[in-house]
């Protein structure tokens, strides 16, 4: 069995971080350790939630990993909170990643064309630079922007756009690009029937291959979905998919997600029902997987 190790924050109520990547890495028949950087009560779309950082045990949790022998075939990094916990996951990615492990990494950090609160222009920059040394980056285009220092475009862009995005990103260093959130509002050459849809687009930077897939876009937006896609897309490269298949995988998986929560009336408003959406998952990772 393929081991991981995804390192982000737990939220305790809320679907998000690690309390989604556990549950769906291992569902997927991969084994999931974990490295929490926070704990909360909550995410923080609830008011008053309580947080307790836990940079300080990062180190300490790795060196009792490498006096014990313990490796891995993948590490997946989602929300890092500080520049410290940055700089660390760039010393981990050096002491676990060198025998070859895939190192995905979600910049989870901006949406909607704005970063979250308490991040700042220099800590893209900084998550750019961690960025360089991922092998697949799965960024959405706000993060895209603050990490290229370009300004946000919200609409109106077309293929040619996403492709120099796409290459920017690529010349930061990592092998791979998985650019989430690309919505057309016209057709475009080479591309059929993706006006009404949201897409995500790829550049193996090794071949300059670029690759598109795109699916139904939903009436509501949910938090921790882009936590979702790159659980998902991680599971899926580990259990032998190409990484479209994987990205496939994962956008129709959150799709199905979306779709459960919306079917279940009154519905949460703090993530999606991710739960009842895993026969979809399991289903269509047995029948592509090696």
């Amino acid at each position: 069995m393929k081991r991981i190790v995804t390192i982000q924050d737990v939220s305790c109520v809320g679907k998000c971080s690690l309390t989604v990547a556990l549950p769906i890495i291992s569902a997927m028949g991969v084994e999931t350790a974990i490295i929490p950087t926070a704990v909360l009560s909550t995410h923080t779309m609830f008011k008053g939630f309580t947080f307790d950082d836990l940079t300080d045990q990062i180190r300490p949790i790795w060196e009792h990993w490498l006096n014990e022998g313990i490796k891995f075939d993948a590490i997946y990094t989602g929300y890092l909170g500080s520049f410290e916990q940055l700089n660390l996951m760039s010393e981990f990615i050096d002491k676990f990643g060198a025998e070859g492990a895939l190192k995905v990494i979600d910049p989870c950090m901006a949406d909607n064309g704005s970063l979250y609160p308490g991040f700042t222009q220099e800590f893209a920059l900084e998550m750019a630079k961690l960025c360089s040394k991922a092998d697949i980056v799965v960024p959405n285009l706000t993060e895209a922007s603050f990490m290229l220092q370009t300004p946000y475009v919200a609409s109106g862009y077309n293929v040619e756009y996403v492709k120099d995005v796409l290459h920017k990103l690529a010349a930061l260093g990592a092998k791979k690009v998985v650019l989430k959130g690309v919505v057309f509002d016209a057709e475009q050459p080479g591309l059929s029937n993706v006006v009404g849809k949201i897409g995500i687009a790829s550049l193996d930077s090794t071949t300059g291959e670029i690759d598109w897939y795109f699916h139904e876009k939903q009436s509501q937006s949910f938090h921790g979905t882009g936590d979702i896609f790159a659980s998902v897309l991680t599971g899926a490269m580990m259990r032998g998919l190409s990484l479209h298949d994987s990205y496939a995988l994962a956008g129709d998986f959150v799709v199905e997600s979306i779709k459960q929560t919306l079917s279940h009336e009154p519905h949460n408003n703090y993530g999606v029902d991710f739960e009842t959406a895993f026969p979809m998952l399991i289903n269509r990772l047995a029948a592509q997987a090696k």
